[in-house]
């Protein structure tokens, strides 16, 4: 096995997938586009060139196994999601399935069979972009989709439902996308970091211990537009200003200086729209999206009441209307000590200080804990900096990752069930 040659090809696979976008001038690649779809064959015909049997499934997952020393076995799943966020890095998702692949096609050169299946998959929508629901494809693979996300409607007036149809997806078949406990003996992901822990410790790659839990609202509110120049401010009922002072709220309670400040609460504001949108007439709608996240679930949800009852009293001093709905809500996750144990002995064995650390961003893993033990390794990643065009990974840490991975897989030893 020729771990540099493995290297160069995941490097020169993962800047193969990052040409497929809908922005020419940078990476957008969303859930049931037709960038999302020729990837999809990319990766297909990877997984074949691996040694696995390849297909797509009722929600667009793509999936590979590679049988075990006998047909039928359970298998340890590994995998990571293939979609993006709008103007995203080529790094974030797509690493995972490519090494995974790699480690995969590793094995088959030296044409060796483990006393397990393994099996590959890039979830179809992870990041929730086109349709505000997250984890998609993972969620149809645990058996916890919820069918309701199914009348969401994207930028355009799209409903999900009507997407999947146009893609050549049938909304009816998802249910057939679940797979049972007994299929799987654990769900292991490679990822970036996102973060400045491991590079600030000079490590190149660490074991996840959790990850955070997340509820995201769409929030609506709507007051009266009006002339900026003839409506006296007194009689003013702005939309926009009392988002901003909810925003500003929001700042507030998850940096601490509102309440008792708490370790790893993080609360974004990451979309806002208004309308009628023109610089002389006052808002009257303004709708933006709300992101909290906490390792902790009773934190994070003691944030989002204390954020909803905030918008709440905003709004009835100054006149406004207001819609709050949640479109995301998933608890926090905890990867299996067992398989962190597993995890170590691999980065012990490649001469590296293990490093444990919690991962505030969502990922796959969450959904697929409903059905089976998960476990993480990170990546380091440049400065931290993820979900923008200047994620930076080194080929040298990808080497490491996929001799770690690779050693991971081969050394891999199933939890006893007891009966």
């Amino acid at each position: 096995m020729d771990i540099r040659q493995l290297t160069n090809e995941v490097m020169a696979h993962l800047d193969e997938l990052a040409t497929y976008s809908e922005d020419p001038c940078g990476l957008t690649r969303v859930f049931l586009s037709p960038e999302q779809k020729r990837v999809s064959e990319l990766v297909l015909g990877w997984m074949k060139e691996a040694g696995m049997e390849a297909w797509t499934d009722g929600i667009g997952n793509v999936v590979g196994r590679y049988e075990g020393i006998s047909s039928g076995l359970p298998a340890l799943m590994l995998g990571s999601h293939l979609d993006t966020v709008r103007n995203a890095g080529r790094y974030d998702g797509p690493l995972g399935v490519v090494t995974a692949i790699a480690c995969v096609k590793a094995l088959h050169q030296r044409q060796e069979r483990l006393p397990f299946a393994i099996e590959v998959v890039g979830f179809s929508d992870e990041e929730g972009t086109r349709f505000h629901a997250t984890l998609l494809g993972s969620r149809a693979m645990a058996g916890t989709f919820d069918y309701t996300v199914l009348q969401n409607v994207d930028d355009k007036g799209i409903s999900m439902a009507d997407a999947m149809r146009s893609y050549g997806l049938d909304p009816d078949k998802i249910v057939h996308v679940a797979r049972r406990p007994t299929d799987l003996l654990a769900y292991v992901e490679l990822h970036i970091e996102q973060g400045p822990v491991l590079e600030t410790e000079g490590l190149p790659v660490g074991i996840v211990t959790s990850i955070a839990g997340a509820t995201r609202l769409m929030v609506t509110l709507t007051g009266s537009a009006g002339h900026a120049g003839t409506v006296p401010m007194s009689l003013r009922r702005d939309a926009l200003v009392a988002a901003a002072e909810a925003i500003l709220f929001i700042e507030k309670r998850c940096s601490g200086k509102i309440g008792v400040p708490v370790d790893n609460l993080v609360g974004t504001v990451g979309q806002i729209q208004v309308l009628p949108g023109a610089s002389n007439v006052i808002p009257g709608t303004a709708k933006f999206s709300v992101d909290v996240r906490a390792p902790a679930d009773s934190d994070r949800l003691e944030a989002v009441r204390d954020i909803i009852k905030a918008i709440q009293d905003i709004c009835s001093r100054r006149r406004i209307e207001y819609e709050i709905r949640k479109v995301h809500e998933s608890p926090s996750s905890s990867c299996a000590p067992w398989l962190m144990t597993q995890l170590e002995a691999a980065i012990v064995a490649e001469g590296i200080q293990p490093r444990y650390l919690p991962s505030g961003a969502g990922h796959d893993a969450m959904a697929m804990a409903a059905i089976t033990d998960i476990g993480m390794l990170f990546i380091r990643c440049k400065g931290g900096i993820s979900h923008t065009p200047d994620e930076s990974i080194t080929p040298e840490d990808v080497e490491i990752g996929i001799r770690v991975f690779l050693r991971f897989i081969r050394e891999f030893k199933p939890r006893v069930r007891c009966p």
